[in-house]
């Protein structure tokens, strides 16, 4: 079994890294996907402004942030199944690189559709609409949240359950896998041929893997 070209650093550091990336692309499709809000600021007869929804508009803001935790947690589970199949780099580094760069893909995600959103909407002014008498009614198209709410805890739901769900898929992956070593390199029970810590190493199986009978042991 040849050794992998590639050192499990780098590999870590390329998954942290398209993740990355693809968060930023989930961005902007979110950014063209989430519905917006339309507001309304009215003068009331008392001469006081008051902003309100129009109908259900508010139900938008846990629409648009909702449908940013569902494209965050498809790509937790592709990911972690892809990263999977990188059979041998299996183990502690890529798990943690996984949900590393799926906290990346999360914060790329918000920050780059926060910015989009912003730029094709704008930033709505309720109190510097002009409002009078003959004119008591202003209408707004405002950009929907990436978040849940402003606090600590709902940004950590966005970054951090996308996270979760990812390194949980990749550990049932790993439970489901009978062998110990989970068939990455340097596989269980085999030696060097070659000079060590060379790329394109070669390993020659030492006997037979737990589980496995020898060749020519009686079945």
């Amino acid at each position: 079994m040849p050794s992998p070209r590639r050192s499990r650093r780098s590999a870590a550091l390329a998954v942290i890294v398209l993740l990355a990336v693809c968060g930023a692309g989930l961005g902007a499709l979110w950014s063209r996907m989430a519905p917006s809000i339309h507001t309304v600021t009215v003068l009331t007869r008392s001469g006081d402004r008051v902003d309100a929804y129009l109908g259900t508009e508010s139900d938008n803001l846990f629409v648009a942030a909702a449908m940013l935790i569902g494209l965050l947690t498809m790509l937790a589970i592709v990911s972690a199944v892809l990263v999977w199949q990188w059979r041998p780099h299996r183990g502690p580094m890529l798990v943690t690189a996984l949900w590393i760069g799926q906290v990346a893909a999360g914060a790329a995600a918000a920050g780059v559709g926060a910015v989009l959103v912003h730029w094709r909407y704008g930033t709505p002014d309720h109190q510097g609409v002009p409002l009078s008498p003959d004119n008591r009614v202003h209408y707004f198209t405002e950009g929907p949240g990436v978040f849940l709410g402003h606090g600590p805890f709902q940004i950590a739901l966005t970054l951090l359950l996308p996270a979760a769900l990812a390194s949980l898929t990749y550990a049932l992956l790993a439970v489901a896998t009978p062998r110990d070593d989970l068939e990455a390199w340097p596989p269980e029970g085999a030696v060097a041929v070659g000079p060590a810590h060379q790329p394109g190493i070669v390993l020659q199986r030492a006997g037979p893997i737990a589980g496995e009978r020898a060749p020519g042991h009686p079945a």
